[in-house]
């Protein structure tokens, strides 16, 4: 038996061990997952007999490392990786062709690096795939491909997701995790931002690590504070060798590249801290590529790859791109384009989560949520994909967003047509995702992460709009200015039966009263 299998990014990557997915692993290393904490010792002997070879030094070379269980894959220690990096040069996209030996501990593998003859044979036998078992005396036609997700699928349930939250230490609320999701398959683009440590980054890295078969589908990439073009994310073309294409090293391209491949699978990329830099730079191709359906413009040469990379690339709808957001002296705000383009969700902390936090602060587990939901992953991206939904009353709806309208006019903060579009769309995923959600819950949640995050401006210029606006969020026969916006003590937003829209109502109070306190209030907080 014979496992293929391309070489990714991570696996050479410092601080990663080399993985392999529950089913090749149970396979072709006879792994057994019904122990607790399954756990042994193999060796691999590399095997190069063309004493032409560069690497027929190394022939024979005998490497012992260890094999073992992580989550719901396995994973080989550091001695392989070193190997394959420093000894062998090894590149992503090269091949591995592993060999069982008698002995179920002990292996041998060959390198097929993209520069060696047979390189396209075992390229074209992937056929697209990631990973490959044959049998010896297999025929090509009647191997067993492993890179297709062979999970059964079920039906997308949020309910779930927050259920093994929980059990990984993660407190979020259902409200915000429904948010979140809504969020996702509404538009492939959204902005986390609000307190630091508050859980922002946890939420995009917990979500993907549950619903992803393994950890090739999802990537998180920290933004410098030097980029000022798209080449940290779409790479470039060596202006030395014309041929070869430098991919970014934090794996932003290849996750691109994979997600055209397995568009049934989600695949997630994670900008961290995304306002280090001016997003409007360095993002520009995908906020052009998100609107206008085109295609990203990579490299010249239509007919030929280079180094594995097409001429042009589609943003495929299994794709989600989520940036994490803090406000100080090192960041930049975002301009009316991008949160056009976005929803964007606050993180805050109340009195009574912190409090409950204090009580039992544990250590957040994320081994806990690792492929919990990867049966749910197709489903996830259908969801992303429709465009039909049952028809609903949206009258309330409609009418509220022309009240909005019309007041955020006079600021020059009102919103378009793809605005209005979206926010009917994210009502329908709110509609299908929590049936429970009451009709003002939605509208509140459509207001605050789609009309909102455009005010920004001077007390004279603010403040009266957000007087209007919180009389929008309460009812009639309410003084809105007197008993929240003036208000200095302790006010009670959520369940309070004078309150229409709790969450825009608390995030309007607090910006009109930065505008008094400073002179000057954003959307966007430290």
């Amino acid at each position: 038996m014979k496992y293929i299998r391309n070489i990714f990014r991570q696996d050479l990557r410092d601080g990663k061990q080399i993985a392999f997915p529950k089913e090749p692993s149970n396979l072709f290393f006879e792994f057994d997952y019904s122990e607790s904490d399954p756990d042994r010792q193999i060796s691999f002997t590399f095997i190069e007999k063309d004493s032409s070879s560069s690497y027929h030094p190394f022939n024979n070379t005998l490497i012992n490392t260890r094999l073992y269980a992580a989550g719901s894959e396995a994973r080989i220690d550091g001695e392989l990786k070193q190997f394959l990096r420093d000894s062998l040069n090894a590149e992503v996209d090269d091949i591995i062709v592993f060999s069982k030996r008698r002995n179920v501990n002990s292996f041998e593998f060959e390198f097929v690096p993209q520069s060696t003859i047979n390189y396209n044979s075992y390229k074209s036998l992937l056929n697209g795939n990631h990973e490959l078992i044959i049998a010896d005396n297999q025929d090509i036609q009647n191997n067993k491909e492993l890179s297709k997700s062979k999970t059964p699928q079920t039906d997308f349930n949020t309910s779930q997701f927050h259920q093994d939250c929980t059990t990984a230490n993660l407190k979020y609320s259902n409200q915000l995790v429904t948010r979140y999701i809504a969020s996702l398959v509404t538009k492939p683009f959204v902005l986390l931002s609000g307190l630091s440590g508050s859980g922002k980054t946890k939420l995009a890295q917990s979500f993907a690590q549950w619903i992803c078969e393994d950890a090739t589908q999802y990537c998180i990439v920290p933004v410098g504070a030097d980029w000022t073009n798209r080449e940290p994310l779409l790479g470039y073309v060596n202006a030395l060798d014309e041929s070869q294409y430098i991919l970014p090293e934090n794996g932003a391209l290849q996750l691109l590249i994979e997600a055209n491949k397995n568009q049934e699978k989600p695949y997630f990329l994670i900008l961290d801290e995304m306002n280090l830099s001016h997003v409007e730079r360095y993002f520009a191709d995908f906020l052009s590529v998100m609107e206008s359906k085109d295609q990203f413009k990579l490299h010249a040469d239509a007919v030929n790859e280079k180094s594995g990379v097409p001429s042009e690339l589609s943003w495929p709808k299994n794709l989600f791109v989520v940036g994490t957001v803090n406000i100080d002296e090192t960041t930049y705000m975002f301009s009316p384009k991008v949160l056009d383009r976005a929803n964007a969700i606050e993180f805050r902390v109340t009195n009574k989560e912190i409090e409950t936090f204090l009580t039992a602060p544990n250590e957040i587990d994320l081994t806990q949520l690792e492929t919990k939901g990867a049966n749910m992953g197709a489903s996830f991206v259908e969801m992303a994909k429709n465009k039909e939904f049952e028809a609903i009353d949206t009258d309330v709806l409609n009418k509220t967003l022309v009240n909005f309208f019309a007041e955020l006019k006079k600021t020059g903060a009102e919103f378009g047509y793809r605005t209005g579009m979206e926010i009917h769309r994210l009502y329908q995923q709110l509609s299908v995702i929590n049936t429970d959600l009451a009709e003002n819950d939605k509208i509140d949640i459509a207001v605050m992460q789609k009309l909102l995050p455009k005010l920004h401006g001077s007390r004279r210029k603010l403040c009266p709009i957000l007087e209007v606006l919180a009389t929008l969020c309460v009812k009639a026969t309410v003084d809105a200015k007197k008993d929240f916006l003036d208000n200095k003590e302790e006010i009670v937003f959520k369940e309070n039966a004078d309150v229409v829209y709790p969450l825009s109502l608390e995030k309007i109070t607090r910006m009109y009263k930065g505008a008094i306190d400073n002179g000057f209030a954003s959307y966007a907080e430290a």
